[in-house]
C-alpha cells in the first residue's frame, strides 16, 4: 500500500470503498487459418469492473494502481456464447496511453485468454481511442493465437454505461 492509500485509510477508519460500472464492447473477430470457421463473426464482451478499494485505486505508489477486476461474459461466434469470464481491467492512461483489457474463458472444455486495448489514448481523440479496442483470442494453455477482434463501445450504451455506477 502507498502513502497516498495509507493517508485515506488513516481519514476512513478500517472501511474501503469501491465502485463497479457494466460495460458492453461489441463487434467482431476473425479466426486464424485452421482455428475456426472463415470469415467474420460477431464478438461481444458483458463486463462488471470496478475497483473494491478507492484509496488503492488512486494511489500511484500502489501496485493495483487503476486496475481493477472484471467480470462478466463473452460471446465469439464460432466459439461460444455468453460464456463466463473473469480477469482484469487496466487503466494506463499515464505510462502507455492504453486500456487493456486481459480475461480468461472457457469454450468446448479448453480454456482461452482474450487481450484486448484500447491504444493511442490522448484528450485530443477520446472519441476514437477511448471507444475503438483491438483483441487477441489464445490459447490459454499454449498461448497460440486463435482469433483477432476489434470492438466497440457504441455511444447509445452511454446512458446505461453512466447509470450502471454503484457503490461496492
Amino acid at each position: 500500500m502507498g502513502k497516498l492509500a495509507q493517508r485515506i485509510r488513516g481519514w476512513l477508519g478500517p472501511r474501503t470503498l469501491g465502485f463497479r460500472m457494466d460495460e458492453v464492447m461489441s463487434g467482431e473477430h476473425r479466426f486464424e487459418p485452421g482455428c475456426g470457421p472463415p470469415g467474420r463473426h460477431p464478438f461481444e464482451f458483458r463486463v462488471t469492473w470496478g475497483p473494491d478499494d478507492l484509496s488503492s485505486w488512486i494511489d500511484p505508489d500502489d501496485p493495483q494502481f487503476l486496475t481493477q477486476p472484471l467480470e462478466g461474459t463473452v460471446t465469439a461466434g464460432g466459439l461460444c456464447e455468453n460464456a463466463p469470464c473473469r480477469g482484469r481491467l487496466e487503466l494506463r492512461y499515464f505510462d502507455e496511453h492504453a486500456l487493456r483489457y486481459t480475461f480468461e474463458f472457457e469454450a468446448a472444455g479448453k480454456r482461452y485468454r482474450y487481450v484486448g486495448e484500447k491504444v493511442n489514448i490522448q484528450p485530443w481523440n477520446l472519441p476514437v481511442s477511448h471507444t475503438t479496442c483491438y483483441g487477441v483470442v489464445t490459447e490459454a494453455d499454449t498461448g497460440r493465437l486463435v482469433s483477432r477482434s476489434v470492438t466497440h463501445f457504441r455511444f447509445r450504451t452511454i446512458p446505461a454505461f453512466l447509470r450502471s455506477l454503484r457503490a461496492a
